[in-house]
């Protein structure tokens, strides 16, 4: 037990973080989000107990396909709809002076208003491949497609985002 708790240990350290993440732009709630990341670990932790017949292949995408269905079950329960988070602050460097430190504010916050009228696949392989730094084959596991069907999938989310960014530099919704 001490080794599976030693194993599970490495997991949540590698982890947790990115889960974190990931729920909090859909809930845009800092307390939802750490519910819903510690019940993630919860079920996952359940099921790596219990797995020795049918352990866990990938970690990572049933730590993902978990935090999904959660916030899937929130959004069921509050019965609202999805969002991402707006509240995510850029990092930026100490030195920078205040108008570009304004200038970065205002991208991003255009960016994340801009990610949050995306469709979820959309938003997900946005998320995934760009923030939480993962490759499209581990994108691709996440999704059950095929490599080149998610390429195709980022490249429309990002022609997608592009014309989302557009409209609101334009002010056309």
């Amino acid at each position: 037990m001490a080794d599976l708790r030693k194993a599970f240990s490495k997991i949540y350290d590698q982890y947790v973080e990115k889960i974190y993440r990931f729920i909090f732009l859909k809930v845009n709630s800092q307390e939802v989000a750490q519910d819903l990341t510690s019940e993630t670990f919860l079920r996952t932790w359940k099921k790596f107990s219990e797995g020795k017949g049918n352990p866990i292949e990938n970690p990572q995408a049933f730590l993902y396909q978990t935090a999904r269905n959660l916030v899937i079950d929130y959004y069921r329960e509050k019965g609202k709809t999805q969002t991402v988070s707006v509240e995510l602050t850029p990092i930026i460097d100490p030195g920078e002076n205040l108008e570009k430190k304004a200038m970065l504010r205002s991208d991003l916050e255009t960016i994340k208003v801009a990610l949050a009228k995306l469709k979820e696949n959309y938003q997900n392989i946005i998320i995934w491949h760009y923030l939480d730094d993962l490759p499209i084959s581990e994108v691709a596991k996440l999704l059950g497609r095929t490599e080149e069907t998610t390429r195709v999938l980022l490249h429309r989310a990002l022609n997608s985002l592009r014309k989302k960014i557009n409209q609101s530099a334009s002010g056309t919704a």
